[in-house]
């Protein structure tokens, strides 16, 4: 194979920041239309924090976030694509192409020691597959808590899975705050909503929820700590603690959106990264998937943006003259 209108020497069709379930499909679906890609990530996917998901499609009996991370790398292996371990620090456009400033990680070494390099990747489009970093609480075992399923962070996901238990809430936004407790109000009886906010709930909110018995706690923001092991407690800026069997700590969200900012791109009031049905950004040949661009945080949803985009992104390297010929 080779191209009607070949690149300059060590320009990649395609750079993909991430290789979480969005830019691990993107990297299939490219790799699979012969396109030469890399692909970057971090090591820090939100999905590895998953111990179980029911609601992706293809596993009745659930899979955890690792394993499907592990099927989806080895299913890229299949048509040559490595993930590169390391953290994009910068990205900028010089003429028709972009550079990516890449420190990578020395995997023989303690990091700790100094380990590692700094590397640069030229592409002709990037994708964006960076996704989103929850706002947490204030515990050093929050990620113990998540894969025994006292924490969650997904109502859409696993709600289902929490069915008939005592459910603790806390939000600090009166609109996420009663929009999730009414939603888990359709799971369990026994909800209550930790509000951690300077503005009081209205009393039009506050009825809301008391229509369909939801308890709701109105506390100091950030005085709030998780104890227990078995089932966590949650103690409230008086000393006073509650014992629940689950926790969704709805306390917003952080997406990674820096790198395609650096560009030009435009984000929206959530700072999510706005695109077009193609999953474009504004800023032309630069893409975006997954988390870091809605707010209906779903494995499956990724996977959808990632065919759309790389599906683009084919159609965009041919009508720029980089087509293959066999």
């Amino acid at each position: 194979m080779e191209f009607s209108n070949l690149k300059s020497p060590g320009v990649v069709d395609c750079l993909i920041i991430g290789a979480g379930p969005g830019g691990l499909t993107a990297a299939i679906y490219l790799a699979r239309f012969r396109r030469n890609i890399v692909i970057v990530d971090n090591g820090f996917s939100r999905a590895a924090l998953i111990p179980t998901t029911h609601n992706c499609p293809g596993f009745p009996d659930g899979i955890s976030g690792e394993q499907l991370l592990n099927r989806l790398r080895s299913q890229a292996a299949h048509y040559g694509v490595k993930v590169q371990t390391g953290e994009v620090t910068e990205l900028k456009q010089t003429k028709n192409l972009f550079e990516a400033t890449i420190s990578n990680r020395d995997e023989s070494r303690n990091n700790s020691n100094g380990g590692g390099s700094i590397s640069v990747i030229r592409a002709i489009t990037i994708l964006l597959a960076t996704g989103t970093a929850d706002l947490r609480l204030d515990t050093k075992h929050w990620k113990t808590c998540i894969q025994k399923g006292l924490i969650r962070l997904c109502p859409v996901c696993d709600a289902y899975e929490a069915k008939d238990q005592n459910i603790a809430l806390i939000s600090s936004s009166p609109r996420e705050g009663v929009k999730h407790a009414l939603f888990l109000r359709t799971y369990s009886r026994n909800v209550t909503l930790i509000y951690q906010a300077k503005a009081e709930l209205t009393s039009a909110e506050k009825r809301r929820l008391r229509k369909v018995n939801v308890e709701v706690i109105e506390d100091a923001l950030g005085s709030l700590h998780i104890t227990g092991e078995s089932k966590p407690s949650i103690r409230l800026s008086n000393g006073e603690e509650l014992q629940f069997d689950v926790i969704y700590p709805m306390l917003g969200e952080s997406p990674r959106s820096q790198l395609a900012v650096q560009l030009g791109a435009r984000c929206n009031r959530q700072g999510k990264l706005i695109v077009d049905r193609h999953q474009r950004t504004t800023v032309a040949g630069v893409y975006a998937v997954g988390d870091v661009v809605d707010e209906l945080n779903q494995i499956s949803v990724a996977a959808a943006h990632a065919a759309i985009a790389s599906t683009d992104i084919q159609n965009r390297l041919n009508k720029l003259g980089y087509r293959l010929c066999p």
